[in-house]
């Protein structure tokens, strides 16, 4: 497939989001240093739309962007993502639980168990959206979309910015805005369920773009690419040895086993449904695969899942006791502690010492696997 549209695309997981930093890093080593990025389109959910908007305003030089994601991840704090003082999270507890008793017709606080101002400003301070319509237009860049769940309708809406040639899309539940993006569409798409607030674009308001997320694939393939390379950080599979005692699971262990489907589940899913139509096109006569692209819209897509298979909760519960102590006692007041099985740890744990290890950790896979990454990317 020499000579097709690469897409780049990065799902969510909150801090897990660490893993793509790193495996984007021993990409990037493929490259000169002042080469643009490799991929046209990018699309991102959740935390990984903050980690393709990055990628997006220095597409012209692909290590240079990825240079600056990772500083950022390198040094983060929690307290550049959420509120983690004892008095602000009281203010902000207690605000949500008055807003209950306000009119119908007033602005409410929205519900959340933190308030994740801190990420706006950080955000907002490192990253110059106006950078990314420069690359479009010097054709460094075809296209970024990044998604977002509208809680008013439940459509899953990918908001993209990119070339004119681009038409918007409609589909059951999932539909493609063209926009120019800003800081509020990061917030809104990296808003996961009750942890953090919802946000309004427009009249509308929206949470985490992996909730309503039935086709995680579409927008890129919309958007153009014809082959994505997929980078995420789903927790592999436990498997109990023989004998070994099954726990009954906790709130905690629930509250995260609904965390774990929101982000992965879709896009197996998906995954297994573009394997399945590729073979389809593969079984099918040449001469009849042009009318066949024609009519249904088919074609092939390539497609390269670079997956974790480390124990992302065990590293997470590791540095638990990095968290500032007020977050710490307000995961305890849900049950979540240091040794339990819960995966939500994984997703707050916004601390260097967790990222870190998951950005040497996202490189060291990469590594494993260059010769096959090199191969699909035709470097």
């Amino acid at each position: 497939m020499s000579g097709t549209k690469q897409g780049l695309l990065l799902t969510g997981g909150g801090a897990r989001a660490a893993y793509q930093v790193g495996a984007l890093k021993a990409i990037a080593e493929f490259y000169p240093r002042n080469h643009g990025t490799p991929f046209k389109v990018i699309t991102g959910t959740s935390a990984g739309a903050i980690n393709s908007c990055a990628i997006a305003c220095y597409a012209s030089c692909f290590r240079l962007g990825v240079k600056k994601l990772e500083y950022i991840w390198n040094n983060f704090h929690a307290n550049q993502v959420f509120q983690c003082s004892f008095n602000e999270i009281s203010r902000h507890l207690l605000l949500t639980f008055l807003s209950k008793f306000q009119s119908p017709h007033a602005a409410r606080q929205p519900v959340s168990l933190f308030n994740n101002k801190p990420l706006y400003h950080l955000l907002d301070r490192y990253l110059d959206m106006r950078r990314i319509d420069i690359n479009i237009q010097r054709q460094h860049l075809d296209a970024i979309s990044i998604t977002a769940s509208d809680y008013n309708n439940g459509d899953s809406i990918s908001f993209f910015q990119g070339n004119q040639q681009l038409q918007e899309w409609q589909r059951a539940r999932r539909r493609g805005l063209r926009t120019r993006l800003h800081t509020n569409h990061l917030i809104a798409s990296s808003a996961i369920p009750l942890v953090f607030p919802c946000t309004q674009i427009g009249h509308n308001f929206y949470g985490d773009g992996s909730v309503h997320q039935l086709s995680p694939l579409s927008p890129a393939i919309h958007l153009g690419a014809e082959k994505l390379l997929v980078i995420g950080a789903e927790q592999p599979p436990q498997i109990l040895t023989l004998g070994e005692v099954r726990q009954t699971p906790s709130g905690a262990d629930i509250a995260g086993h609904l965390l774990d489907t929101i982000f992965t589940d879709t896009l197996n899913s998906d995954i297994e449904r573009l394997n399945r139509i590729n073979d389809t096109l593969a079984l099918t006569p040449a001469s009849q695969q042009a009318s066949l692209q024609s009519s249904l819209g088919m074609k092939p897509i390539g497609l390269f899942r670079l997956t974790n298979e480390h124990d992302i909760n065990a590293i997470a519960d590791k540095y638990f006791h990095d968290l500032p102590i007020t977050i710490r006692t307000l995961l305890r007041t849900i049950g979540v502690n240091q040794g339990s099985n819960s995966s939500i740890t994984s997703y707050l744990m916004f601390e260097q010492n967790y990222t870190r290890e998951l950005i040497n950790l996202g490189y060291q896979d990469v590594q494993k696997q260059e010769m096959e990454l090199r191969g699909f990317l035709n470097i």
